[in-house]
């Protein structure tokens, strides 16, 4: 990975540049290294030697020398007079200032170029800055370093022309995009664009304005309309397209931003560029804070893939490798010839229509951001389209110039943001040009001609969840059409006003409590709107929220009575994407169908474990379609559980130092204060208190003068509150507003509970101690139940039902408690529990430190997690005798439990 201390590799070609053009021999040397994370003192050392004849030497970076001549030959030389040391140098350099070789020790890559290039190939030395090639080009370097200059072209044209049109700005942006892929790949001339910025244009950059709209006027005439235009016009090509159709608006240039358009064409190479993530980079321009998390959703190829092979492209490369293999078959069956030639014949009848199928299938990605899906998309049919026709040609024995039957207006997309749906269509055609040059290597003479460009995908500019798709893209029943893309998540919390608004006009008329659902629900929604009753499929990526909690109970009642069937669902996985500042999200991917055209069995992806099952659940289980609903008392007739108590007024709680001035000052206020608990002080260990007064003990406590104005203070503030309950709570200050304490040992369970621990830490409290509403309290429990709440089946469904609170557990009584199916047990087996749970609680005094460290999964002693594990053994055994493979299927057992239970009680 590249690392982010490291200088900003267009920081190193722009200083490639002014070294070069600005060339002192004397200083060469030094200049460069001193671009590259190399100690001054090193390079002084090195220069000081080499001034008095010696060679320009650094240990394990870098033997240097000048010399005239054949620089190749001189490197050879070098390598052979310090074969024999012990550590060599990690470059030789060469350089007769026209020219400059260089010889990689380590990878034994070379580099021989005129001394002019040297900016081109600043990353060849990476290794001075601790990255390794083979790392950076992992990282995509052409797209980071298109990225990185558009943003900072998009910077000085923005502070330049402050009040231009957005659209209009973004536009340009694309144009200048497209130019400059094309004269690097040959749709135009070598160079033609860049060479037209630096020889028709004054420095100043004063008419770069006027040369900019003769050229993208002339991009859009056809050849028979150019009649009277200069000569250096007409060497451009005719685009169509409508890329160049809309009229340019002018722009303020200056020196600096013309010499920023310049070096993007003489820096970067752009045959290079992945449009599928370069659109994802450059959309990262369109403003700082969008730098900030660039690809926060961006999804790499290979999870692309994860989404679009179990949805169609399994099926469509197996149909023919199929076809392949019965033609592989054919040739050498002992049959007749003639024989032969008829199964050959119904073999090419097979794969003309699977030629014809793939160029009929309809793609819709309906947040389509730069295009990434529809990209990848493209480019995998248009491959299995290569293999189709080369085993046609085969069969046929013919070599006949082919056409590509792929149209680019089969991929539709919707983008709310223009610059992204502009960049999105860009994207396409040079997809669509690199498969063109992929498919004439591979099929020598096809005819692929992308100019005139002839569509681009159909790219709308809108807001999805207030467009009917059907509209966007229309189909009928019998149409193979799939919904694919990655949309945007945010949780109901963090949703902005305009999203609300869109979650409101979705679901207001058909979900009761819309208001708690995530905006990625939305997509789920209309997209089963657009499949239902026909053969189109969908597979979006989400965040596992939706499968998870009060969310299942909310979101898929609504999508199964819209026929909703998941045929394939991969459970929950942490990705990194391929994005400049690489984001971890937790996502799973669903594949719904509409129930009535669902054929096979679904399919459960899992740690690179595929498994058949016949129903996959909301929850991403095997099994029915269980949905938990919340309860107001326990399935198992266990305890009640409830809420601790709510001070309503923090003046009725003291930190420890507040505890000891009152009761150093006032030693009688002892008696009114007692140890107070919440998630945070149990777990981490810490102790505050709490003014604990019964409503008899109040005058006796008010005279206590340090009490008396805390009581005041209380008042103030309830009668002071928004809340009606609140203000009425103002009559009596000394009291929790919340009052649920017995004066009896309890257990204690955290309300939230970080996602490092593979269990919540739940114990037992005396009855003293007052627990805060942060935590849930049970009295009355025998210590079994608290073994079955701490065991891992119950952790299971806490983290399946429960849901997150950010990326923590969420306990809730009435969602996780009051719903876990608890079995009959024996008397012997809740002994069992018991003897097993009193050994945890000793090995917690034992081992000592703060619950935090204790359950966290790095730190968790051994003993602990062992004893756990027999617990685990124990409860286990109550719900199925053999040995549990997963948590998933845990979870299958304790769903379909739950669902007897319910079945019973009603």
């Amino acid at each position: 990975m590249v690392k982010s201390k490291i200088l900003n590799i267009t920081e190193i070609e722009d200083g490639l540049k002014t070294l070069i053009n600005n060339l002192n021999k004397k200083e060469f040397i030094t200049q460069l290294l001193g671009l590259y994370n190399i100690s001054k003192t090193s390079i002084t050392r090195a220069k000081s030697k080499f001034d008095k004849g010696e060679p320009f030497f650094i240990k394990n970076k870098l033997y240097y020398t000048e010399k005239e001549g054949d620089v190749v030959a001189t490197i050879d030389t070098i390598e052979q007079s310090i074969q024999d040391q012990k550590t060599k140098p990690r470059y030789i350099i060469v350089t007769n200032f026209s020219n400059i070789a260089a010889l990689d020790t380590k990878t034994r890559t070379t580099l021989n170029i005129p001394l002019e290039e040297l900016p081109v190939k600043a990353d060849f030395f990476l290794a001075w800055n601790g990255i390794e090639k083979a790392d950076y080009q992992a990282e995509n370097p052409a797209d980071r370093k298109a990225a990185e200059r558009f943003a900072k072209l998009y910077d000085v044209l923005a502070k330049d022309n402050p009040n231009i049109d957005e659209h209009a700005f973004n536009l340009f942006l694309i144009r200048v995009l497209f130019l400059l892929f094309a004269e690097d790949t040959g749709i135009t001339s070598k160079g033609a664009f860049t060479n037209v910025l630096k020889t028709r244009t004054a420095k100043d950059g004063s008419d770069f304005n006027v040369i900019i709209k003769e050229l993208f006027e002339i991009l859009n005439v056809n050849y028979f309309n150019r009649d009277g235009k200069e000569e250096w016009l007409l060497k451009f090509p005719y685009v169509n397209g409508n890329l160049f159709g809309e009229p340019h608006i002018s722009l303020i240039f200056t020196k600096f931003s013309r010499e920023l358009l310049i070096e993007a064409g003489e820096l970067l190479e752009w045959n290079q560029i992945n449009p599928d993530i370069l659109g994802a980079m450059i959309q990262s321009v369109a403003s700082v804070e969008d730098r900030q998390i660039a690809g926060m959703h961006y999804t790499s190829v290979p999870n692309i893939k994860k989404v679009i092979k179990p949805l169609f492209l399994d099926e469509l490369n197996g149909l023919f490798e199929n076809i392949k293999a019965r033609y592989s078959e054919n040739k050498v069956k002992d049959i007749t010839d003639k024989t032969r030639q008829e199964n050959n014949k119904l073999i090419l009848l097979d794969l003309e229509k699977l030629h014809a199928r793939i160029s009929e299938i309809k793609f819709l990605d309906p947040a389509c951001g730069s295009g990434n899906f529809l990209i990848i998309t493209y480019k995998e049919i248009r491959r299995l389209e290569i293999k189709i026709i080369l085993l046609e040609q085969k069969i046929e024995q013919t070599d006949q110039m082919p056409i590509s039957s792929i149209r680019l207006n089969n991929f539709n997309g919707i983008e709310m943001d223009d610059f992204a749906h502009e960049v999105a269509k860009i994207s396409l055609w040079i997809a669509e040009h690199q498969m063109n040059e992929e498919m004439q290597t591979a099929i020598p003479g096809t005819i692929t001609e992308l100019l005139p460009l002839k569509d681009a995908g159909n790219i709308v500019h809108g807001n999805s969840l207030r467009l009917d798709w059907n509209t966007v893209l229309p189909h009928n029943k019998a149409d193979e059409v799939y919904l694919i893309g990655n949309p945007p998540y945010k949780g109901s919390k963090k949703q902005k006003a305009s999203q609300k608004k869109d979650i409101k006009f979705v679901f207001s008329k058909i979900v009761r409590k819309y208001s708690e659902l995530d905006y990625i629900s939305a997509w789920f929604y209309l997209g089963l709107c657009y499949i239902q009753d026909t053969q189109a499929r969908l597979a979006f990526v989400s965040t596992n929220s939706i499968t998870q909690g009060e969310q299942v109970g909310i979101l898929w009642p609504t999508l199964l009575e819209k026929n909703a069937k998941i045929n394939f669902a991969y459970r929950s996985f942490k990705w990194a994407n391929s994005a400049k500042r690489n984001a971890v999200v937790t996502v799973i991917i669903i594949g719904l169908v509409d129930k009535n055209h669902f054929r096979g069995n679904a399919k459960i992806f899992d740690n690179n474990k595929v498994e058949a099952v016949q129903n996959i659940s909301p929850y991403l289980t095997s099994g029915e379609n269980v949905i938990v609903k919340e309860r107001g008392e326990t399935l198992s007739k266990l305890p009640p559980m409830n809420f601790g108590s709510m001070p309503n007024g923090k003046n009725l709680i003291l930190s420890y130092e507040e505890k000891e001035k009152i009761v150093s000052t006032e030693i009688e206020a002892s008696q009114f204060i007692k140890p107070f608990m919440g998630a945070d002080e149990y777990i981490n260990d810490f102790l505050r208190f709490a003014i604990w007064v019964e409503d008899s003990q109040y005058e006796q406590a008010n005279k206590i003068s340090l009490l008396s104005r805390r009581f005041e203070q209380v008042r103030l503030a309830r009668i002071n509150s928004s809340r009606a309950a609140t203000r009425k709570l103002a009559n009596k200050p000394w009291s929790f507003g919340e009052n649920r304490h017995q004066n009896k040992m309890g257990i204690i369970v955290p309300a939230v509970s970080s996602e490092t621990r593979e269990y919540v830490p739940i114990g037992l409290v005396p009855g003293n101690v007052i627990l805060s509403n942060r935590v849930y309290q049970l009295y009355d429990a025998r210590l079994w139940v608290l073994g079955i709440i701490s065991s891992r089946m119950h952790m299971v469904w806490l983290r399946a039902i429960g849901g997150k609170m950010k990326t923590d557990f969420n306990y809730s009584s009435g969602v996780v408690y009051n719903t876990f199916p608890v079995k009959d047990l024996s008397t012997q087996r809740k002994n069992e529990i018991e003897r097993v749970m009193l050994e945890i609680m000793d090995l917690r005094e034992y081992e000592g430190g703060t619950l935090a460290q204790l359950y966290n999964k790095d730190t968790m002693p051994e003993s602990l997690r062992k004893k756990h594990a027999e617990l685990d053994g124990i409860v286990d055994r109550a719900y199925q005798q053999r040995t549990f493979e997963s948590d998933e299927e845990r979870l299958s057992v304790l769903l379909k439990l739950y669902q007897e239970m319910t079945s019973n009680n009603e």
